[in-house]
């Protein structure tokens, strides 16, 4: 019976999402990110009336230059090479990917559908791969140059190499979607020479989007948003997926961490990254991610303040080709960058 039904969509709805590499016409005529934002947003009511938000101007880069984290706002986007032009055109194509993404898993959230399970055991839906597709399609319609790699269906590019990589999880979190839980979220990243250049968090339930730009502040639903302050690991919130996740001597350090701050929590997902790019928290811990799981939230991190490694501190980078393994990473997040280095001097990961 589960074989049916995703036989029966892929050759029936993924069909009509099949893309046409050649003539086709670009966004010209999709809405721009204001107009997103206030004709199509429904006022951002959410379908919970659960983390309800209120915009009410668009502010897209920070009068402050520069963020707590050391992090300049006003020559990044110059070091990769790119205009004002290009990174808003992409955001307007990657808010366009949000919400088409977004359409379809509203349409399974809640519902009866099959669970199947990948080879490493991690259920697999048909929202999963419907969402993915219709992301595809509009990459290939406005940037059929750009190559593709997606947590469902890996490398989509004629060349082994690209320039221009989107980087797509439709669903992180899918446990959470499966079981009702609206803390899973639609991961976009975009990323120019390895290097993440758009970064976007989409919760398509209760109608929240991160946006991380290089250059520009993250933003929450077009409002400027920060990390918090935090002077010590004793005070801070920490958030992991689950306790879980973690095994051997990741466990153990991860343990050291957990035993040193204010208060442990449980089960966001992709979703913690975005509260501690929003303030609420103060570090988050994982372990075994994927390029796909974490490359998003690096733009959104980083732009609100926040820092964003491997647990040896190193910057996070996967070089994405036809030929790439989507290796597994260990990663940690903060706020503040004193907290992220106490977090690194407790896990002792040499």
């Amino acid at each position: 019976m589960q074989t049916q039904h995703l036989q029966m969509l892929s050759n029936s709805h993924f069909n009509s999402l099949s893309p046409n590499r050649c003539g086709t016409s670009p966004l010209s005529s999709r809405p721009t990110f204001a107009q997103f934002l206030f004709s199509n947003r429904n006022n951002f009511n959410s379908d919970l009336n659960f983390g309800l938000i209120k915009s009410n101007s668009i502010r897209m880069t920070s009068v402050n230059p520069f963020l707590s984290n050391g992090h300049s706002c006003s020559n990044e986007a110059t070091a990769h090479g790119l205009e004002d032009f290009d990174l808003n055109r992409f955001t307007d194509v990657g808010n366009h990917l949000a919400d088409a993404a977004g359409d379809v898993i509203r349409q399974y959230f809640r519902k009866s559908f099959d669970i199947l399970d990948k080879e490493d055991l991690s259920p697999v839906t048909i929202a999963d791969q419907a969402a993915e597709e219709s992301m595809v399609k509009i990459i290939q319609e406005n940037f059929p140059s750009h190559a593709i790699y997606g947590e469902e269906n890996g490398w989509r590019c004629k060349e082994d190499f690209a320039d221009f990589v989107w980087v797509l999880d439709p669903i992180d979190g899918t446990k959470s979607f499966i079981t009702g839980k609206p803390l899973f979220g639609t991961l976009i990243a975009l990323l120019h020479k390895g290097k993440p250049i758009l970064g976007i968090i989409d919760q398509p339930v209760l109608r929240e989007r991160w946006i991380g730009l290089s250059g520009r502040r993250t933003t929450l639903n077009g409002q400027e948003i920060s990390t918090r302050s935090c002077s010590q690991l004793s005070k801070a919130y920490l958030y992991t997926t689950s306790p879980h996740l973690f095994s051997g001597d990741a466990e153990v350090a991860f343990t050291r961490v957990r035993n040193k701050v204010k208060m442990p929590l449980y089960g966001c997902d992709c979703y913690a990254y975005a509260l501690l790019a929003s303030g609420f928290v103060d570090l988050v811990i994982e372990s075994g991610l994927k390029p796909y799981d974490f490359l998003s939230l690096i733009p959104v991190i980083e732009g609100a303040g926040g820092v964003i490694t491997d647990w040896k501190g190193h910057e996070l980078f996967w070089e994405a080709s036809s030929k790439a393994k989507a290796a597994s990473f260990n990663v940690v997040a903060a706020g503040y960058k004193g907290v992220h280095q106490e977090a690194l001097n407790t896990l002792q990961w040499h």
